[in-house]
């Protein structure tokens, strides 16, 4: 039989390593992202070697489109089992074992609560009660992988809600509420909290939070001259040497707007 010398003690709670807390991204760096579109940011993330940020599969449930980016508040599901899922632990006081409504009074301003759900829409995330919560608490969004439940209510909510159906089977049948603010998958990408959910009508994007500002700074420059170039290319010209853009192509913005940005008119058999 092996034997085993020298063995080390376990870790004690505090030996474990444990990643170092970011800074929170601020509202006014929130606030610009909330400006730029997701087709800019998924590029810029991917020159800086981020492959895929979009939460894929995931739509947005209610009619408003408005676009908004906060700070990840995370909420990790595993699979329920029935000696612990029971609804007489849906109290409304703090109980270990029902720590969604924990999380939801944990929201601040400027978050957007993000449910890992395994990807499993059998049973809803949450519904019409804890949403209206925590946009009261001045939360910016709510996203899962999963599904909601109150799907009438909610599509008619002005506030970004992003999910993959509707059910109204309850989450108790499937989700047990494991974990808030730790690492999570969501659609298939990493969320770590603090991190920026941006979100605009087309797609929920992750951008880390160390390069959310320098994100901020690289989309607005990119959204600004991609405008100018739709412009150029209503106005007929073909792609070549202008989209992507020539060095030739970013001397003419830059003249452009020290020009004050003058009209550029469509032409060519769509103008009319």
């Amino acid at each position: 039989m092996t034997q085993y010398f020298n063995k080390p003690a376990p870790l004690s709670e505090k030996q474990i390593p444990r990643l170092p807390a970011l800074p929170p991204v601020s509202d006014a760096v929130l606030d610009r992202l909330a400006k730029c579109t997701s087709g800019s940011l998924t590029t810029q993330l991917y020159i800086k070697g981020i492959k895929q940020p979009v939460l894929h599969g995931v739509t947005q449930l209610n009619k408003s489109h408005k676009p908004f980016a906060g700070r990840a508040f995370t909420m990790r599901f595993i699979p329920a089992r029935e000696d612990i899922d029971k609804y007489g632990n849906l109290t409304t006081s703090p109980n270990a074992e029902n720590l969604q409504w924990v999380g939801v009074e944990q929201i601040e301003p400027g978050h957007v609560l993000v449910i890992d759900s395994n990807q499993d829409g059998r049973a809803a995330s949450m519904g019409n009660m804890l949403i209206t919560r925590m946009m009261m608490r001045g939360a910016r969004g709510v996203v899962t992988d999963g599904t909601f439940r109150d799907g009438i209510e909610l599509s008619n909510m002005d506030f970004p809600i992003w999910c993959t159906g509707v059910t109204n089977t309850t989450r108790l049948a499937y989700h047990h509420v494991a974990d808030l603010q730790v690492p999570i998958g969501c659609a298939g990408v990493a969320v770590y909290p603090g991190d920026v959910i941006h979100g605009d009508g087309e797609n929920i994007t992750v951008i880390p939070a160390a390069m959310a500002e320098e994100m901020a700074d690289l989309c607005e420059k990119r959204d600004d001259i991609e405008a100018y170039l739709a412009l150029r290319v209503r106005a007929g010209e073909p792609l070549w040497g202008l989209y992507p853009p020539s060095d030739k192509t970013r001397d003419d913005f830059r003249a452009w707007c020290e020009a004050g940005r003058p009209a550029i008119a469509p032409q060519g058999p769509a103008a009319t």
